[in-house]
């Protein structure tokens, strides 16, 4: 039987090996025990299945003595001090321990006296061999109790660095605190003679030209006399202007060089503010200075008090309380001057854009979408207006010239037929408008004249505001430019443009306008698509970027190639801009002037300076943007090569300055001087041939 009990042991034992192996393969690493575990319930199940007792000293962490070894369950008795025994009846005892002190030193745990011992040698080994005593011990009291280890926590990177942090604040704080004691340590040290402060006679002014800490220099700039009157200042000095004034531009200069801080109120831009002008000094004369709210004069009298040093004592009166009430009112941003009115056929246009059944409808072949009958509007009026026929069509026809209306094919204004017509906001053209918004402009038109000459001073104020175009008109700052206020006031005026009626301009008046047009248009382009680099950008930007004009879109290709130069073909362009029938021919001037090329500013280096026109003046304004540019580097000229260097705006647009090489030459003579019109008026009258080379041009933005 014993040679059974071997071999059934020897099986258990292999068939656990081969359950409990594997498990150390397991990926077990990362808790720090992948061989403990397999191990430990190795041993557990062995137990299970061979009937072993665990020993205590692993399940439970209390000392016991090894070699004492379990009792008999049925021959335990009760131990004096605390021992344990079981009768043979299989009631469990506790032994108590005595209540005296005598009992108490004269008693050991766990231990019996010598006749107890002797009467029980004959039981000692009694149940198996087992030793029948169970031994127990205290808890010691006075020994901390065990903690269980704490988990060990991973930290990412990212909270390193966060803990990192206080340390660098922490250093920071302390390399300050530490520089400015050497300061303060440094400026304490510093005698009066050493030549580190310079001591005036009011010992309460120190003035620090410069003093010097190891490893450290601090070079202090003293202020200047006008500098320390304007930190004074509690008042405001006013200054009103005009756009395109000479005298406004002097005066703002003036003040610039002084260094003194005012408000400038352009009665140009901000209108009501010229009623308040008109009010206070009896005319709209500008400059007009205040201090305060006194009046001191033009830019005559603020000169005159300069020269004989009085300025500074009327600007003394500037040094108490803050402004009154009485001052000029400085201007409001945000808020429209004009105020806008009605058109009178408002109510008719809106109660048809309900009434009228507009759809998409086939007509010649082509869908047409959007568009109603003429005889479905005409029967509409009447019936709204409750009126004849006669007045429905000349209320009609009144829509079209106004441009509420168009003949989806531009054959007519309105003629009473079986026609089609839709909206101007039904054009397919006007989303692709830039001053246009949710809807169209329903105010009545204002006129052409006026129009052209808000722009002018609109944008005349944009380019002599300091800060916005540089002094040799050659660099742009769009950015500045699209959060000021004249820049909002032009994007609210380009909404007016939507139904102007173009035909009222006079030729001068029309070329101005759409010089200065196209200047701001290329100014609002930057500011919503930005700079062209390359061909597919040229497009987008002078073909695509486009307005709706007296009802019509109007892209900067259409302005320059179709109006200004007589709708011509546009360089590498097949066809022309306006086709027959188009319904701005009408704009076409008569002639071209080639000289307009010199007052298109493209937002390009290479391309002229931004300028701005009036209508007045525009021929001899011309003249000046084309001498200035070749003043610059429009040309230049070698003698001993023959060659002349010329600007390649000429070449695009040979066509407009003669088409010949010695054409394009006596053209460009004209306006030419000094050295350059001595040597090519030279090189011409010779009748040696001239060569002539185009320079490169910089499409790069005149930022």
């Amino acid at each position: 039987m014993g040679h059974h009990w071997y071999f059934g042991c020897f099986l258990k034992f292999s068939l656990l090996s081969i359950f409990f192996l594997p498990l150390k393969s397991l990926r077990f690493d990362r808790y720090g025990f992948s061989s403990v575990l397999p191990f430990l319930l190795y041993i557990y199940t062995s137990c299970f299945f061979f009937n072993f007792s665990i020993p205590s000293s692993i399940m439970n962490p209390i000392e016991i003595n090894p070699e004492q070894d379990k009792v008999c369950d049925a021959d335990q008795k009760i131990i004096p001090n605390g021992g344990v025994r079981a009768g043979q009846d299989g009631d469990v005892e506790v032994g108590k321990s005595s209540e005296n002190k005598e009992d108490s030193d004269s008693t050991e745990v766990n231990k019996t006296p010598d006749s107890d011992v002797a009467n029980e040698a004959d039981h000692q080994i009694n149940c198996n061999g087992h030793n029948k005593y169970i031994p127990t011990s205290k808890a010691q009291v006075h020994l901390p109790k065990p903690e269980p280890p704490k988990p060990k926590m991973e930290r990412s990177q990212s909270l390193s660095i966060a803990e990192s942090m206080p340390s660098i604040g922490k250093y920071i704080r302390d390399r300050s605190s530490s520089f400015s004691a050497a300061i303060r340590n440094r400026l304490s040290s510093v005698k009066e003679g050493s030549g580190d402060f310079v001591l005036k006679n009011d010992s309460l002014n120190f003035e620090v030209t410069e003093f010097k800490i190891p490893g450290v220099k601090v070079i202090v700039k003293l202020k200047s006399e006008e500098e320390r009157l304007e930190d004074q200042i509690r008042g405001r000095v006013t200054l009103f202007t005009k756009s395109n004034c000479e005298h406004s531009i002097a005066a703002r200069q003036f003040f610039k060089e002084k260094g003194l801080r005012y408000v400038e109120i352009n009665i140009d831009v901000f209108t009501k503010s010229g009623n308040e002008l008109m009010e206070r000094t009896g005319s709209c004369e500008v400059p007009q200075i205040f201090f305060n709210d006194s009046l001191i004069g033009g830019l005559a009298t603020l000169k005159s008090l300069s020269e004989s040093g009085e300025l500074h004592e009327k600007m003394n009166e500037l040094l108490g309380p803050k402004c009154p009430e009485e001052a000029p009112k400085a201007p409001v941003y945000g808020i429209n001057d004009e105020e806008d009115k009605e058109d009178g056929l408002v109510g008719v246009v809106r109660f048809l854009r309900q009434s009228l059944p507009i759809q998409d409808r086939l007509i010649k072949m082509k869908m047409v979408k959007s568009c109603f009958a003429g005889p479905d509007m005409v029967e509409a009026i009447i019936n709204h207006l409750d009126c004849g026929r006669r007045k429905g069509i000349a209320t009609a026809k009144m829509m079209a010239q106004k441009h509420f209306i168009h003949h989806v094919f531009g054959e007519n204004d309105f003629e009473n037929g079986n026609h089609y017509y839709r909206f101007l906001e039904h054009e397919p053209f006007i989303m692709g408008c830039f001053n246009f918004r949710s809807s169209t402009n329903d105010n009545e038109p204002k006129p052409a004249s006026f129009m052209a000459d808000r722009l002018s001073k609109l944008m005349f104020s944009i380019v002599e505001m300091d800060g916005y175009v540089s002094d040799d008109r050659l660099h742009v700052d769009y950015f500045r430019i699209s959060k000021s206020e004249e820049f909002r006031r032009y994007i609210n005026l380009t909404r007016d443009l939507q139904r102007i009626n173009l035909q009222l301009f006079t030729p001068n008046e029309r070329l101005a306008f759409f010089l200065n047009l196209y200047n701001a248009m290329v100014i609002h382009a930057v500011i919503s698509i930005g700079h062209p680099e390359g061909i597919l950008d040229n497009k987008a930007f002078f073909l695509d970027f486009q307005y709706v004009i007296g009802g019509y879109p109007h892209s900067l290709s259409i302005i320059e190639n179709g109006i200004l130069r007589n709708n011509r073909k546009s360089p590498y362009s097949l066809t022309k801009p306006f086709s027959k029938g188009d319904r701005r021919l009408h704009l076409v001037p008569m002639k071209v002037n080639p000289l307009i090329h010199f007052g298109l500013c493209k937002g390009a280096r290479s391309s002229p300076k931004l300028r701005f026109f009036t209508a007045h003046n525009v021929e001899d304004e011309l003249i000046s943007a084309a001498k200035d540019y070749f003043q610059s580097d429009g040309i230049k000229i070698d003698r001993e090569l023959r060659t002349v260097y010329l600007t390649r705006i000429i070449k695009w647009f040979s066509q407009d300055f003669g088409g010949q090489e010695k054409e394009i030459l006596e053209w460009v003579l004209n306006y030419l001087e000094g050295r350059n019109a001595k040597l090519l008026k030279t090189m011409l009258g010779d009748g040696d041939p001239i060569t002539i080379v185009y320079q490169d041009y910089d499409w790069s933005g005149n930022l």
